[in-house]
């Protein structure tokens, strides 16, 4: 959370905005109340006592001796509340601006606030001082309480304040809460504002409300286009209401416009056009990625090329990709798959080599790795080797029917070429 800087004016900070404007139509247009029926009192000055001391304090601060402010103000004697109060939320506002006096700025603020001595402005001001501070130092129930004192004394609405306030709910675990002043403050900003929308967004996706978190997510993506991370994010919430077609349109416009820069978001375009049914364009950005360096090239990436491949019915590249992957993980899967592969893009010499290096890394189906290699060398017209793999084939009892089948079509291809087995 990033934390509230406090710097007044030193008029404001010392005499209050009542006190020190003349005209009366600024006194007019900065009402600090605008509640029905609302008539401004009187005026409350400083005593003479303890006004030479303020002014002293002032003249300090005005130079930017703070500290030399704060100790005649300490020194102070008010007898009189209002004294009291007034010197007391000098000093709140004073410490307000250390990063190291929250603790301490709260209470001579609090201690300000309570009596309900100060002018209106002063009281007013210093309610919302309250409730900022309060969301610095992380008190958050605290802030709530005082941003809602403000707005009661005041009968006013402020969308900064709103924010605050749904912020402060969202950080007390009360997201149910967050909705409310989130909407308020939308409604109240001239100008778009991602923060009541982001607040909202994260109240509806940790309630698992993901319906609702669409919603907020295309709001952001249709008011702050130029933002990456609301694309990307609305193109992962429409894949959790599996609203894939809507998925894979917002991530496509995301990678067009370049805002797609993480492995796991290449991987997840890709993974939506296989949802799709494009597996091959889920190919292309995978391969793409992984010659650039985008997506480390390990072997369990070979295989998801190779698998896309496979299911665009580009048997001879997805056999390479297979291929690929064998020689990072030596798993044989991998080259059973590849020799696979390679007997339906009928490259038999090539589904033989793949093969071999199945059987030679311990491959566990040996039967149909045996029935494979009797056909690739069919095929070939390798006879013999055809027959010495059909028997090694039925010797595995799933292989066994098709394996007996294939016997007499061996031996009479190869009797009419002349060969005997």
């Amino acid at each position: 959370m990033m934390k509230t800087t406090f710097k007044m004016s030193a008029l404001a900070l010392v005499m209050g905005v009542s006190a020190v404007m003349s005209a009366p139509a600024m006194a007019q247009s900065s009402a600090p109340v605008q509640c029905p029926g609302y008539e401004k009192g009187k005026t409350q000055l400083v005593g003479e006592r303890a006004g030479k001391k303020v002014q002293k304090a002032f003249e300090a601060y005005n130079e930017d001796r703070v500290e030399e402010a704060l100790q005649i103000l300490y020194d102070t004697d008010t007898s009189d509340d209002f004294d009291k109060a007034y010197v007391s939320r000098f000093i709140g506002n004073l410490l307000a601006a250390k990063d190291d006096e929250g603790d301490n700025a709260l209470k001579y603020l609090t201690s300000a606030v309570e009596p309900k001595v100060l002018n209106d402005t002063e009281h007013s001001q210093t309610l919302k001082l309250l409730g900022d501070l309060s969301l610095r130092e992380e008190n958050y129930k605290d802030a709530i309480k005082w941003y809602q004192s403000w707005m009661d004394f005041t009968c006013k609405e402020d969308a900064d304040v709103y924010v605050r306030m749904a912020q402060a709910y969202f950080e007390t675990k009360q997201l149910d809460k967050v909705i409310e002043p989130a909407e308020k403050a939308i409604a109240l900003y001239e100008k778009p504002n991602k923060n009541p929308y982001v607040l909202q967004l994260q109240s509806y996706y940790q309630r698992k409300m993901y319906p609702e978190t669409v919603k907020v997510a295309e709001t952001l993506v249709n008011k702050f286009p130029e933002t990456p991370a609301w694309w990307t994010q609305l193109g992962v919430f429409y894949m959790l209401v599996e609203n894939y077609s809507d998925a894979l349109a917002t991530m496509e416009i995301a990678y067009n416009a370049g805002y797609l820069e993480k492995e796991s978001q290449f991987k997840n375009l890709a993974q939506l056009y296989s949802t799709n049914g494009i597996p091959y364009q889920a190919a292309k950005i995978l391969e793409k990625h992984v010659d650039k360096g985008d997506i480390k090239k390990d072997a369990q990436m070979m295989r998801s090329i190779a698998n896309s491949y496979h299911q665009a019915k580009n048997y001879d590249i997805a056999a390479n990709y297979y291929g690929k992957a064998g020689q990072l993980s030596s798993d044989p899967d991998d080259f059973q798959k590849q020799g696979t592969l390679l007997l339906v893009a009928e490259d038999y010499k090539g589904a033989i080599s793949a093969l071999d290096k199945a059987l030679e890394r311990g491959a566990d189906e040996e039967g149909k790795i045996h029935f494979s290699m009797m056909e690739a060398n069919f095929y070939l017209g390798n006879f013999k080797k055809a027959w010495d793999h059909v028997q090694l084939a039925k010797k595995e009892k799933s292989m066994r029917r098709n394996a007996l089948a294939w016997e007499p079509y061996i031996k009479e291809k190869a009797k009419n070429r002349g060969i005997k087995i």
